[in-house]
C-alpha cells in the first residue's frame, strides 16, 4: 500500500498544479469563516499570504486547523507562519506568486503586514469513480495510509 499511497498522493499534487485558487476555511469560538485564496503549492504543501489585520489571520493564531476545498479535494491541514512573503527563504514562494498571480503580487506582497501561511495537510479527501459509482480516497499524511471508501456519497 506504501507504493501505491505515494504513486496516488504524487498524482494528485501533479493534478493540483503548483497554483490555485482555493476555499479556505478557519475558525475560532465557534465561529467558521471561508473565502477564496490564490495558493501556490510546493513540495507537497500548501502556501498563501494574507494581511494580519484580516480574520483569517487572527483565527489561524487561535487555531491553526484550517480546511481548504477545490473542486471534488477537501484537504485538512495545519497552518504554520513564515514570515513576510518577501524574506529571503520565502524566494520560492514570491516567485511562483507573482508568475501566477500577478495583479495579487503587485498589489500586496510588498505590504509591511503581509505574511505568509504554509498549510501542512494532515488528511485529503477527494470523490473519484469507477464507472458511475462515486467512492471517496481518502489520504492520511501523518500515518501515510490510503483508504477507499465505496460506501454510499454522504457528504
Amino acid at each position: 500500500m506504501s507504493n501505491d499511497f505515494h504513486n496516488k498522493l504524487a498524482e494528485l499534487f501533479q493534478k493540483l498544479g503548483n497554483a490555485k485558487k482555493m476555499v479556505l476555511a478557519t475558525s475560532q469560538d465557534n465561529k467558521v469563516t471561508a473565502r477564496m485564496m490564490s495558493c501556490i503549492i510546493y513540495n507537497d504543501m500548501i502556501y498563501f499570504q494574507t494581511d494580519k489585520k484580516f480574520i483569517k489571520y487572527k483565527q489561524i493564531t487561535a487555531n491553526p486547523m484550517v480546511a481548504l476545498c477545490i473542486d471534488n479535494i477537501q484537504i485538512e491541514g495545519v497552518a504554520s507562519f513564515q514570515g513576510h512573503p518577501l524574506e529571503t527563504q520565502n524566494k520560492f514562494f514570491a516567485k511562483a506568486y507573482e508568475s501566477n498571480f500577478k495583479g495579487s503580487f503587485d498589489s500586496y506582497s510588498a505590504l509591511a503586514d503581509e505574511v505568509l501561511i504554509e498549510i501542512k495537510p494532515l488528511k485529503i479527501t477527494l470523490w473519484e469513480y469507477e464507472g458511475k459509482e462515486p467512492y471517496r480516497l481518502i489520504f492520511d499524511l501523518e500515518n501515510q495510509y490510503m483508504t477507499l471508501d465505496k460506501r454510499k456519497a454522504e457528504n
